[in-house]
């Protein structure tokens, strides 16, 4: 458990993204996760115990108790409401997964609900980048309380270089998506996050996107190592190491 404590140093703003920089994030995110296909849009991956939708695949969970990885839908469905977007009525922003597990998802996959869960995501792509880019704004100030005073201007520093330019703007967009901020406690394997805050915390304080490239594989490497045996998370590391990899590539 954490305390928010006051920062001692005003945070900055990150510059506001161009339209087109902010769809080319948000298209490069959907590639990571769904090769850009509509059909991806809608997943259950193997082996997980929640749906994984949009093109940041976030995270929703059926009823009942939920895992340990944050839970990004709701908030997802949320947003869009808030930029005027209508839902379907049976998608609601406060109501739990409808399909109980993986084969029950599979088995309704050509269903009018999931087919117009895909229409629905297909067609706000660019509400869905700015919710990513938003997810970041709101990602450091929430990592900073979680560190000593003695240590936050320096990792401040190493995320306002990283962010000045479009290139490592998408990384750490990328990421904190791909495996959060890294500051819950249900988030760790033999007390070891992967989050943005362990990949920024593990590369120079005036790095590069090569530099957060090589933290963030090295970040995925110990999770994978650390993982309890039955997850088998070594099945999804190679795609990983090519994803933090691909940051380095404009």
């Amino acid at each position: 458990m954490f305390y928010l404590l006051p920062l001692l140093f005003p945070l900055a703003a990150l510059p506001p993204l161009a339209p087109a920089d902010l769809e080319t994030i948000g298209r490069r995110v959907w590639q990571n996760e769904a090769a850009g296909e509509v059909s991806g849009l809608t997943s259950w991956n193997t082996g997980e115990a929640f749906a994984s939708l949009g093109i940041g695949h976030f995270i929703w969970y059926p009823a009942g108790p939920k895992g340990p990885f944050e839970e990004s839908f709701p908030k997802l469905l949320r947003f869009l409401e808030q930029k005027g977007v209508r839902l379907p009525d049976w998608l609601k922003a406060g109501s739990p997964c409808p399909w109980p597990d993986r084969a029950a998802f599979l088995k309704d996959e050509q269903s009018p609900r999931l087919r117009e869960m895909r229409e629905l995501l297909r067609s706000t792509v660019p509400q869905q980048s700015q919710f990513l880019a938003e997810r970041l704004e709101k990602a450091l100030p929430s990592i900073l309380q979680t560190l000593p005073a003695s240590e936050r201007a320096a990792l401040q520093v190493t995320f306002d270089r990283l962010a000045a330019n479009p290139q490592g703007r998408f990384a750490l967009i990328d990421y904190v998506n791909f495996k959060g901020e890294g500051i819950l406690p249900a988030e760790r394997y033999q007390a070891k996050g992967w989050g943005l805050l362990q990949v920024l915390q593990a590369m120079p304080q005036n790095g590069t996107v090569h530099d957060f490239s090589q933290a963030a594989a090295a970040t995925l490497r110990r999770r994978v190592q650390n993982a309890p045996p039955e997850r088998h998370e070594e099945r999804w590391l190679p795609g990983w190491l090519s994803r933090v990899q691909d940051y380095t590539k404009k």
